[in-house]
């Protein structure tokens, strides 16, 4: 059966912790194992933590040598874009280095002896290569998985870009990366969520202190309800957002028949599931980095085999 483990976001040192509270040990060749289990990861291994390459000196032999299985999280997808080259635009990439995206993915290219003005670095360059192997989504017995969410039409506009093993093909990048095209917009909604516009004139600030005009949902909801209710942004800025009931038929819900596993959302508090079928495995292990900030959770749940979540199976330890 599976062990789901949720965004690590360069944190090594809580990862080991949790493999072993999970009954994972390294064998000889350094890989870590359980002798009847495997791991999912949910994506976003880089970026904010102090332990870039040390958290995939562990995930990617444990993928590679069969101990492991692993999507795409966001923060992968916009580093192969931070890395490539815009053949529309000589010079430049197809995720722009302002300074925003800087700051997103410092802490990874410094890791891989890069910097703000430096051309990939051949680390670099390796990593991207082997990001680029992770699928975008898992459809198993019993499970899916995908990092943010489920939506069968993206997944639909997508399958003429993905190979059998639900990759991303080479020749996929430039209209991933191109906004306005079908792969473009579909790949926003299954690695970063189903965002809907707020009422004109508001706004509010994310946890990197982005300015935005558009939430991210609680998409799986099928009842109307109102923008705050909905609303999956930063308690202090929960109060910017309006308790208007948002436009019927404004977000996708889930078909429910299999249990889903998510990550991407930066929860809060005790790990347990969104509903029935649907779980969030991002609790926020990277708030450690956010100063002042209450320390977060490196979380799992172990399936065996339920059609129904079971809160007793999350499994967790502290940032």
């Amino acid at each position: 059966m599976y062990d789901l483990i949720g965004d690590i976001h360069g944190h090594a040192e809580p990862l080991q912790r949790l493999l072993t509270e999970l009954g994972y040990e390294a064998d000889g060749e350094g890989v870590w194992r359980h002798p009847r289990r495997q791991v999912i990861f949910l994506g976003d291994f880089i970026d904010r933590g102090p332990a870039q390459l040390e958290v995939i000196s562990i995930v990617r032999p444990m993928i590679e040598n069969g101990a492991a299985l692993a999507v795409m999280g966001n923060h992968e997808f916009n580093a192969i874009m931070y890395a490539t080259r815009n053949p529309a635009r000589p010079g430049q990439y197809l995720r722009v280095h302002s300074k925003d995206n800087w700051k997103q993915h410092e802490a990874f290219v410094r890791a891989v002896g890069g910097s703000l003005d430096s051309d990939v670095t051949e680390k670099q360059q390796e990593l991207i290569d082997w990001f680029k192997t992770l699928p975008v989504y898992l459809e198993l017995g019993g499970l899916r998985v995908v990092h943010a969410c489920w939506h069968r039409p993206s997944l639909d506009a997508l399958a003429v870009y993905l190979d059998d093993d639900q990759r991303f093909r080479e020749n996929a990048w430039v209209d991933l990366g191109t906004k306005g095209t079908a792969a473009y917009e579909a790949a926003e909604v299954l690695l970063k969520g189903w965002e809907i516009p707020l009422p004109p004139g508001i706004t509010f600030r994310d946890k990197d202190k982005k300015e935005r005009d558009q939430i991210r949902t609680r998409w799986w909801e099928r009842a109307q309800r109102g923008y705050r209710e909905l609303a999956i942004v930063p308690a202090d800025a929960i109060d910017r957002i309006p308790d208007s009931p948002i436009a019927a038929d404004s977000l996708p819900g889930y078909d429910g028949d299999k249990l889903l596993f998510l990550g991407h959302y930066w929860l809060t508090g005790d790990p347990e599931p969104l509903t029935d079928h649907i779980a969030c495995l991002d609790y926020s292990i990277a708030s450690e980095d956010e100063k002042d900030a209450t320390p977060g959770k490196l979380c799992a749940y172990r399936f065996d085999g339920e059609a129904r979540l079971i809160k007793d199976n999350f499994v967790w330890v502290s940032g």
